[in-house]
């Protein structure tokens, strides 16, 4: 009786957590599609949330792509070579690239990046009373420290794993070409790639972006904000904002690609 116990306490737990989630980020939602939420202080916290989250992540971001694009498309250009269908490379890229490996690693690089310094200043700025402030000056926790960086990591998510399709894909063909495995003529490489596009590549991208930054946004500021006023409590709000936003991001990604292919 005490596992029976324990177990539902658990899924009672988990409930709770994922409602209160779910909660926030319809919150959040709502007032992001509302225009009189973009006061000027929101949107200067906006501006400078995708400098720091998207612009500054470019370099390291870049790096990522060229290395998985080498790796991923000079594999599959040999491989589809040697078993002479040649004409599947582009599908077989898009599905490994674009559909999967791309969102992921980018999903990653933020959470790393990004989630983290959220998490740890939302977390700060709740022991250093902070939040208390705002909320006394009329300016709404939510609107103002939640909102735009969870909009901002939904806008950085989509645009980075945009730029990560494009470098890998241009990366892998450029090494492929230098090392003879690949076509030669860019012109094929490029309409094979296009002819593996489908509409739903298109929905996939966003649903595996837009959706799960939101949460990844949602998250670490949840985390951070449910600090106790200790500074002790700071790394663990941190740690749990990484567990849980890798969580949904995966879960999210998992079930994407099974209504995709179902």
């Amino acid at each position: 009786m005490s596992l029976l116990g324990g177990m539902g306490a658990g899924a009672l737990g988990l409930f709770r957590r994922l409602r209160g989630l779910s909660s926030v980020a319809w919150a959040v939602l709502r007032l992001a599609l509302s225009p009189g939420s973009w006061r000027r202080p929101v949107r200067t916290v906006l501006a400078r949330q995708i400098v720091f989250t998207g612009v500054e992540a470019i370099p390291f971001l870049s790096l990522v792509a060229v290395l998985a694009g080498v790796a991923v498309v000079v594999q599959a250009q040999v491989w589809m070579s040697r078993l002479g269908q040649s004409e599947l490379l582009g599908p077989l890229l898009i599905a490994v690239i674009v559909r999967e490996v791309g969102p992921l690693l980018v999903h990653f690089i933020v959470i790393g990046r990004s989630g983290t310094a959220m998490a740890a200043e939302m977390a700060g700025m709740t022991a250093r009373n902070e939040v208390k402030v705002l909320d006394a000056q009329g300016l709404d926790p939510l609107a103002y420290l939640v909102m735009p960086r969870a909009v901002t990591m939904a806008i950085c998510v989509l645009c980075g794993s945009a730029l990560f399709s494009v470098l890998a894909l241009g990366s892998g063909y450029l090494v492929g070409a230098l090392l003879g495995t690949g076509p030669g003529d860019p012109r094929l490489f490029v309409g094979s790639v296009l002819d593996g596009l489908v509409p739903g590549d298109f929905v996939s991208l966003l649903a595996k972006t837009l959706l799960p930054g939101l949460l990844i946004g949602v998250i670490s500021c949840v985390e951070g904000l449910s600090v106790e006023g200790v500074a002790t409590d700071i790394p663990q709000a941190v740690s749990r904002s990484v567990v849980r936003s890798n969580t949904a991001v995966l879960v999210v990604s998992v079930l994407v690609s099974l209504l995709m292919y179902l």
